[in-house]
């Protein structure tokens, strides 16, 4: 891997965070060079990782998915067993779109997305419930969206 990002690899790159369904020749057209070397770009940082995927951002009120909870996981026991069954546990369950290992009080914090608060409580019940390896959890509850960005900033 090279990683060394020129003006026209940001470009590239800042135009598919914003729309990743452009064809080859619209951002050729935009970043004013011609498709070939344009899409030798995009196979170079698809190659080299900088471009993880491409994906639909969906609504989650049209699908019925729009209740969100923060819940922040403390492990019964610190150990690297216990870490290691919930980070398999949650690449298995749907309802976490995001799960990150933090620092402070506690172990985990998990982004989720369900119908409404009862389906909320079954989840914790039924899904998080069943994990032996969870000592306590924490839930804080979305009352309104401010900023949802999957575009992350780039620059020199």
């Amino acid at each position: 891997m090279t990683n060394i990002l020129d003006e026209t690899d940001l470009r590239i790159l800042s135009l598919l965070q914003d729309d990743s369904r452009l064809t080859n020749k619209e951002l050729a057209a935009k970043i004013h060079l011609s498709p070939t070397p344009t899409f030798e770009r995009v196979k170079r940082l698809e190659r080299e990782g900088y471009i993880k995927k491409y994906m639909a951002v969906l609504d989650a009120e049209k699908i019925n998915r729009g209740f969100i909870a923060f819940c922040y996981l403390r492990m019964k026991q610190h150990s690297h067993e216990n870490a290691h069954r919930i980070m398999e546990a949650v690449q298995q369950i749907p309802e976490i779109v995001e799960c990150y290992n933090i620092s402070g009080d506690y172990d985990f914090m998990l982004k989720i997305y369900v119908s409404d608060m009862k389906a909320y409580q079954e989840f914790v019940l039924r899904i998080l419930g069943d994990l032996d390896c969870i000592g306590s959890l924490n839930s804080f509850f979305v009352l309104g969206e401010v900023k949802n960005s999957h575009q992350l900033p780039l620059s020199h």
